[in-house]
């Protein structure tokens, strides 16, 4: 079975998860949330972004990091990253695969990134800059994935009005 797994490693403001929430809900991706996180998961900025969006979402909350590695640490994790080596293009991504994201202002912890550098992914961009908005980066990644599987499960053609 084809599944993409959109985790977000205690993210911190609303709008950016409620974003990564509806792109869950239009693809067919699971959330995965690691608190602490930096709202209230009925906050109403969260509900703004994906209002309409919820009931369609399959979210699953961790009390931290531990409980969600203990779950899924055996699975196939891809960790999302400005420090990281590899263009996300350069990887072909399993049936399954898990998609991580850290926290808006630090990202991913460093010493994750060590341990997982084989894994550790990035989106290429210019020289100075900080890093691109969260929810922009997941949309990337998520669409990549889709792309190569060829977009399996999603409407390709829109009807002309």
């Amino acid at each position: 079975m084809q599944k993409i797994h959109i985790v977000l490693y205690t993210p911190e403001i609303p709008q950016n998860t409620g974003n990564i929430a509806r792109t869950c809900a239009a693809t067919g991706a699971s959330l995965h949330l690691i608190r602490p996180l930096g709202f209230e998961i009925d906050d109403r900025k969260l509900k703004r972004a994906g209002l309409d969006y919820w009931d369609k979402l399959d979210v699953t909350l961790y009390e931290d990091a531990a409980s969600f590695f203990a779950a899924h640490g055996g699975s196939a994790l891809y960790y999302f990253s400005t420090k990281a080596g590899q263009s996300y293009t350069s990887v072909t991504y399993p049936e399954e695969v898990y998609l991580v994201f850290g926290p808006e202002t630090r990202g991913l912890p460093e010493d994750l990134l060590r341990a997982h550098a084989a894994e550790s992914v990035r989106l290429p961009m210019r020289k100075g800059l900080r890093s691109l908005n969260l929810s922009n980066t997941v949309a990337v990644a998520v669409y990549e994935v889709l792309r190569q599987r060829d977009f399996a499960g999603l409407e390709q053609a829109g009807h002309l009005l």
